[in-house]
This record gives structure tokens, C-alpha cells and sequence, in this order.
């Protein structure tokens, strides 16, 4: 039957239906209290005509709020091919990534680009790599951008254990996890202040089959740099960075290895800028590379009937207006 293929499109509008209640009430009350004045005035009105101008107002406001639910009834299924690129995302979490020169830090600054990234995605699949001393998939390639916002807001600092930036291992990883049956190209992004990288890094990308892969690099941090702080168990800042002869760690932007990566990957180095443009020119660029066409989804697919509601409601509406206009007042 029909009505068991009837949905709502915005379910929560259903707090519209206290209107008609509300409207009921009060014309109800009116009703009455204008019944008392007449009286008093030895005046009388057609009780038949007020009592369906009620029901008829009180109608077409029911009928306008189930509009404002967005009812649809199921058609079908459609069958949608998704294509996009594959991109892992390599995460610096060093402790220089903790550094004040972009404030409020590097590191939220890393998590403001790649939040305006996915924003602007459409079907392109992503996968987060933090790195440090270390590095591990901390979510697989997706194209569901909630959830990769949520992993996103717990990206710390705290997460890999130990000092060192480690980039050729997280390299390595997301070289070996791409999906090589999908036909398109796929995306090694690094966002990182290039501190403390290895050249052992380069002549990773000798072993490295890069044929499909294109790697880029967005540089987080300024050349004139700024202390680390040092942060205690909950994440309050007590103190800075000092070397072994008791002198502040002042930390820079050392964009040298991160530009090298990003020739060899046929990319582009690019600099975090407070304007953004570093990812407006990013997707300029990721734009231009092949999609592949990774999976087939069925989609559900509705005809709207907010139309056919709203209208009725209006035209109700009027109706009661001019049975209104009609009501004659006699006198007893």
C-alpha cells in the first residue's frame, strides 16, 4: 500500500504539529469569548459556519506542517557509480608540530587544512597516516567525511610514543595500502614542518613504486619559528623545550625535504598561508588528476509530496477566509 512507502524527509519538523493544537485552542476560546460579547449585545452569529471555519483553519494548518516534514513516498532504487582518488593523508605528530608560529598551533593548523580539504571533497576517498617516531593507519581509506572528522579531532601529539619524524615509514605504509586494482591515481598528501625528517626518506622513493602515485606536501610552520612547549599529563602547558646545554629549542619551518618528496612524487609543495590558499591550490591540482571508479552503490530513490500538501493547506486557508467574510451578525 501507498501509505506504508510514505516517508519524511525532516522527521524533526514534527514539532510543527503543535501549531494546529495551538491554533485550535485559541480559536476555540475566541469563539467562545465573542459568543459572551454578542449575548450581552442581544446579538446573535451562525454557530454552524464559526464551528467549520475552525475545523477548516485547523486543517490546513495540520496539512501545512506535514509539508514542512517533507513527506515522499519510496519510488525505487537507482544504482550510483562512485569514482574519485585515493588519498592518504600523512599526519605529522612530533612534538615541534605543538609549536605557537601559526596559532593557536601547527598542529591545529594541520587539522583546520585538512577539515577545509575534505569540505570541498566530492566521492574521493581518504585515509589518515599520523607519524612521528613512528607510524600506523589510524583510518583506512573512506568516503564517509563524518567519520573522518571525528578520527581527525583526536589527532595529538601524544599518539605515537618517542621523538624523531619518521616520514618514510608512513610513506612506506600508505604506498603498501593503496588498492593497486583501482585504475586512477592515487594521492600521498604530507602535512608537516619538515623538522628532523631523514634523507633516508629520499631513496625510499627508489624502491617505491610510484608509477600511479602523486605525492604532495603542505609546509606548516614559519622560517622564524617558535618555542616548543611542553605540555604535562592533561595537556596544560608548563614550560619549553630545552636542549642539553639548558637553552630554548626553537623550532622552523624546513621546507627542503618535504619540496624533494614532493618533485620525485610529480606533485607540488605547497605552504600553509592564514588565507587558506594552500588548499585552494591543492584541489586546483588534485582536479586534474584520473578518478577511478572504485564501487557501484544503490541509492533510494523518492518522489516529493510537499506540494500537494502545502497547496491544499493553502487553498483551505483561503477558503476559510472567505466563509469569514460571509458570517452575518443578526440581531435577536
Amino acid at each position: 500500500m501507498l501509505w506504508k512507502q510514505l516517508e519524511f524527509r525532516y522527521p524533526e519538523n514534527i514539532i510543527f504539529m503543535l501549531i494546529p493544537f495551538l491554533l485550535l485552542l485559541i480559536l476555540i476560546l475566541g469563539y467562545r469569548k465573542k459568543e459572551k460579547i454578542l449575548a450581552a449585545l442581544h446579538l446573535k452569529t451562525g454557530r454552524g459556519s464559526g464551528f467549520l471555519v475552525i475545523f477548516l483553519l485547523t486543517l490546513a494548518s495540520v496539512l501545512l506542517a506535514i509539508s514542512a516534514m517533507g513527506p515522499q513516498i519510496f519510488t525505487g532504487y537507482q544504482e550510483v557509480q562512485k569514482e574519485g582518488l585515493d588519498i592518504y593523508i600523512l599526519l605529522d605528530t612530533s612534538k615541534s608540530m605543538l609549536v605557537e608560529d601559526m596559532p593557536p598551533s601547527r598542529l591545529q593548523w594541520m587539522k583546520n587544512i585538512v577539515d577545509r580539504l575534505i569540505s570541498r571533497l566530492e566521492g574521493d576517498r581518504v585515509g589518515f597516516i599520523p607519524f612521528s617516531s613512528d607510524a600506523y593507519i589510524q583510518m583506512p581509506l573512506t568516503d564517509d567525511y563524518d567519520l573522518a572528522r571525528m578520527f581527525l579531532s583526536v589527532v595529538d601529539t601524544e599518539m605515537i610514543p618517542g621523538g624523531g619524524t619518521n616520514i618514510g615509514a608512513a610513506m612506506n605504509l600508505a604506498a603498501a595500502s593503496f588498492q593497486r586494482s583501482a585504475e586512477g591515481d592515487k594521492v600521498i598528501l604530507i602535512i608537516s614542518d619538515g623538522e628532523e625528517h631523514e634523507r633516508a626518506s629520499l631513496e625510499l622513493l627508489d624502491r617505491l613504486d610510484l608509477s600511479d602515485i602523486r605525492i604532495y606536501a603542505i609546509g606548516v610552520g614559519t622560517e622564524k619559528g617558535g618555542l616548543v612547549p611542553v605540555l604535562n599529563a592533561q595537556g596544560m602547558k608548563t614550560g619549553y623545550k630545552k636542549d642539553q646545554q639548558g637553552e630554548y629549542v626553537i623550532s622552523r619551518l624546513e621546507p627542503g625535504i618535504l619540496k624533494e618528496l614532493a618533485g620525485r612524487g610529480r606533485g607540488a609543495y605547497l605552504q600553509a598561508t592564514m588565507t587558506g590558499r594552500e588548499t585552494e591550490t591543492l584541489l586546483q591540482e588534485l582536479s586534474g588528476l584520473k578518478r577511478a571508479q572504485y564501487e557501484s552503490d544503490k541509492i533510494r530513490v523518492f518522489k516529493p509530496l510537499y506540494q500537494y500538501f502545502l497547496g491544499t493547506g493553502l487553498l483551505i486557508f483561503v477558503l476559510a477566509y472567505l466563509l469569514l467574510e460571509r458570517g452575518t451578525v443578526d440581531e435577536e
